[in-house]
């Protein structure tokens, strides 16, 4: 049995059935998670069977796809319904979305404050005589409720749970108190919190399970933005208050009349299981919206969804044609990253498009890279607001200079403005894709002149994934992830490729940001006693202070010291760890990495300057204390 053989279940649901098992049957919990995913499984509709044993079995009863109530799960065995398999089985299944994370807004915005009051009467509105001041209307900000940081009070202990007991402890039940907590802050009206702590979960299970797609990284990234959300409810206040809070739903507002203009289409596959297609357009204005259509299906479906018609209005075209034409949509609502919504008062009409050399689109080539990767960068920030919109997109035009060799494998080197040197890599490997091939292809005519689209990658020097690319012959363009190029597509006879040996700091192994990043993936993996053990690190804070980051070395002392501190009381019996205080330790580290490393990828692409190289500008001193104040 796999966990995509079995019905998801409500997060409240697995946190009820392993609330309700006693000390005893806990302690059991993991072990039958384990033994369930060995067992037989038989779908009959909404139900699904497991074979728990020769004489007893489980039924999931899952109307309308999903398992919502603690009843819905039976089970055959003399000590049900107190038994353990139930627990196990809401365990081993996959969570269930809380609320979908996309609507579309069928009705209009109710009108601003301000709109009512230019049509009431002018009395209305009439200034306060000049002898009488006008009287202090402005309201206090808001801040949270008591409720509101009492369930943010108990995702961050949740949270430091984890962190202390590291991926090998935070078994089941660690993560049904942290399913209960986020189960509370979405009822507090906290959804990002809630969503982060989800996150979490569904990391640590695919570490546990042994799932070839998790990264610890991924997970660090999750429980720090788990952490950093939770302590901000209760220190922050109005506008500030509303990002943290999060939104449940992504609105798609009303945009009016809208003249788009295709860019280009790309296939999406998730290591969930989901594939499709995302087609780019741009409006007159030279801002970015999507259309989009992805389900559970992987390659197969992306493959076969780019020929398929948008959801979008009237309009006939195919994605793939979609990303070389154009649309004119009245009615249009677009979400806060540009999604274009297919309401039923959306109308749209194919259009003509334009050449990438043409207006309105390429405006988006003659703004400076830098200036491109600053705003790219803004949007893929690991911790930035999830409803600040912005895309990742650098529109370059390059010239390539031949394939080159990483520790990783292999990307194809350009230059772009400035003589800045360009690693572009592929977008998906997946050999059903046309990435890698036309990749290599591209590889044999260096001097090719070409405009591109990619996606930013944050690394210490200039990186993309490459999307889409005018055609090497100038005619038309190419969407690298579904149009295959030929031999004959190439403008000169094709070199062989030459594979360049690595390039110093091509994958920013130089950097000794890595050593407290390093130990922060350790706390995560292994717990805060095992980074405890660690004994003395001035080695390597040394090498961290000699690379000009007196900040990063002090954290990273101060991470270790936390970890292996405990006091003892006047029997000399050890007390309780401060969970509280090396979780704050560890977050603090964690930020201060990640605008590091933020910085150094912003700099990577400023153009080279003549003379006496600068040194990067790395959050440090003063700015890092200011990031540490931000984490904590």
């Amino acid at each position: 049995m796999t966990a995509a053989q079995l019905p998801p279940v409500a997060p409240e649901v697995t946190a009820t059935l392993v609330e309700d098992l006693s000390p005893r049957l806990r302690k059991r919990l993991d072990a039958m998670v384990t033994k369930l995913g060995t067992r037989p499984t038989h779908r009959d509709g909404d139900a699904v069977t497991i074979a728990v044993d020769d004489e007893s079995e489980l039924r999931l009863h899952a109307p309308g796809g999903v398992v919502a109530t603690a009843d819905a799960i039976t089970c055959g065995c003399l000590l049900a319904p107190a038994c353990v398999h139930r627990a196990a089985a809401a365990c081993a299944a996959p969570m269930a979305d809380p609320a979908p994370e996309n609507t579309d807004r069928s009705t209009p915005v109710a009108p601003e404050p301000d709109s009512a009051t230019a049509t009431a009467p002018a009395t209305a509105t009439a200034p306060a005589p000049a002898t009488e001041p006008a009287p202090d209307t402005a309201s206090p900000p808001e801040v949270a409720s008591p409720a509101q940081r009492a369930a943010a009070d108990a995702l961050w202990s949740a949270a430091a749970a984890v962190l202390e007991a590291g991926v090998d402890g935070a078994g089941a039940v660690t993560q049904s108190v942290l399913l209960r907590a986020a189960h509370t802050a979405r009822l507090r009206h906290l959804p990002r919190a809630a969503g982060a702590a989800l996150s979490v979960v569904t990391l640590l299970r695919a570490a546990r399970a042994g799932d070839p797609s998790y990264r610890t990284a991924d997970l660090v990234t999750a429980l720090a933005e788990l952490l950093g959300t939770a302590h901000r409810v209760g220190t922050t206040s109005g506008a500030e208050l509303a990002e943290v809070r999060g939104r449940a739903r992504r609105p798609y507002s009303p945009d009016g009349s809208l003249r788009l203009y295709g860019l280009f289409t790309e296939p999406v596959v998730t290591d969930s299981g989901h594939g499709g297609v995302r087609t780019w357009v741009a409006g007159s204005d030279g801002r970015l919206c999507t259309v989009g259509d992805v389900a559970p299906g992987g390659v197969g479906r992306a493959l076969g969804v780019a020929d398929r018609a948008v959801r979008l209005g009237d309009s006939a075209l195919t994605h793939r044609e979609l990303g070389r034409a154009g649309l004119a949509v009245v009615g249009a609502t677009v979400s806060p990253d540009g999604r274009l919504g297919a309401g039923k008062g959306v109308k749209a009409v194919s259009a003509r498009g334009v050449a990438w050399t043409e207006l309105p689109l390429a405006a988006l080539w003659e703004t400076r890279p830098s200036e491109q990767a600053a705003r790219a960068l803004r949007s893929t920030s690991r911790y930035a607001n999830p409803d600040g919109g912005g895309s990742d997109l650098l529109f370059l035009d390059v010239e390539l200079l031949g394939a080159v060799r990483e520790s990783g494998g292999v990307c194809l080197l350009a230059l772009c403005e400035g003589g800045l040197p360009v690693r572009l890599a592929v977008a998906d490997d997946d050999p059903a894709l046309a990435h890698r091939d036309n990749l290599m292809l591209l590889a044999t005519v260096p001097g090719t002149r070409l405009r591109i689209i990619g996606r930013l990658v944050p690394a210490p020097h200039p990186r993309l994934t490459l999307l889409a690319c005018s055609h090497p012959t100038g005619e038309g363009t190419i969407d690298l992830g579904f149009d295959r190029l030929r031999r004959a597509d190439l403008p000169d006879p094709p070199a062989p490729v030459r594979l360049a040996p690595p390039q110093p700091g091509g994958d920013g192994a130089h950097s000794p940001l890595h050593l407290l990043e390093r130990r922060v993936e350790q706390a995560v993996t292994a717990g805060r006693a095992a980074l405890g053990m660690l004994g003395d690190v001035t080695a390597e804070t040394r090498r961290i202070h000699r690379a000009g980051l007196p900040t990063a070395a002090g954290l990273l002392t101060a991470l270790c010291a936390s970890a292996s501190q405990r006091d003892r009381d006047l029997f000399g019996r050890l007390l309780p760890a401060d969970t509280d205080g090396f979780a704050t330790y560890w977050l603090t580290a964690v930020r201060y990495a990640a605008a590091v490393a933020d910085s150094l990828c912003a700099s990577a692409w400023e153009p080279a300057q003549e003379g006496p190289a600068a040194a990067p500008s790395v959050p440090d001193q003063e700015q890092g204390r200011a990031v540490a104040q931000t984490a904590q």
